[in-house]
């Protein structure tokens, strides 16, 4: 892809030289997830997209859906669960996780589907999971995502968490006698 520069009120702005059009045609379907380009992965269904650097674009969208059947949370967005999983996109990890998730399609394949993400549903998925659960692969993803997912301070109001309480008086005087649920 080639990339343009126009000039917009003495700024630079790069400019793809793809349209929407040309994106969305060129595009093929993968699950819920578009593939276009070489590194880059777009939703269908969602307002997310990322820019990869190691993993094939196929790797990076089952291991989305991986980390969103292993911690499911219907109210909270794709985007968050790329961010948890953005860190294994580097050159240092992708063999690795690259294997991986050959191993969990090998898994979905006996359960009698194309790969995880041709399970249609989740508990079709979550069964290839309790296949993997042992292994060092999910290991590592479930314990990246407790910090990956939970850590990121755009989603604590969706689990109406107000955050560290040190910094506003502590909760003391802050709700520690908030008890209505008695």
């Amino acid at each position: 892809m080639t990339v343009k520069t126009i000039t917009r009120v003495d700024r630079q702005v790069p400019k793809s030289g793809m349209t929407r059009r040309e994106l969305l045609k060129g595009a093929t379907a993968l699950g819920t997830t578009f593939v276009t380009g070489t590194g880059f992965l777009a939703a269908s269904d969602a307002a997310w997209a990322t820019e990869l650097n190691a993993l094939k674009p196929e790797t990076f969208a089952t291991l989305v859906q991986m980390a969103r059947d292993i911690y499911p949370h219907d109210h909270i967005a794709d985007e968050y669960y790329v961010i948890a999983v953005k860190g294994y996109d580097s050159e240092q990890h992708a063999k690795a996780t690259e294997a991986g998730i050959a191993t969990l399609n090998a898994a979905a394949r006996i359960k009698g589907h194309t790969s995880y993400l041709g399970a249609g549903w989740e508990a079709e998925r979550v069964e290839v999971l309790e296949i993997m659960q042992n292994l060092p692969f999910f290991q590592q993803v479930r314990g990246g995502l407790v910090t990956g997912l939970y850590n990121q301070k755009a989603v604590w109001p969706l689990f109406g968490y107000e955050g560290e309480s040190f910094t506003q008086g502590g909760y003391l005087d802050r709700g520690f006698n908030d008890i209505n649920w008695l």
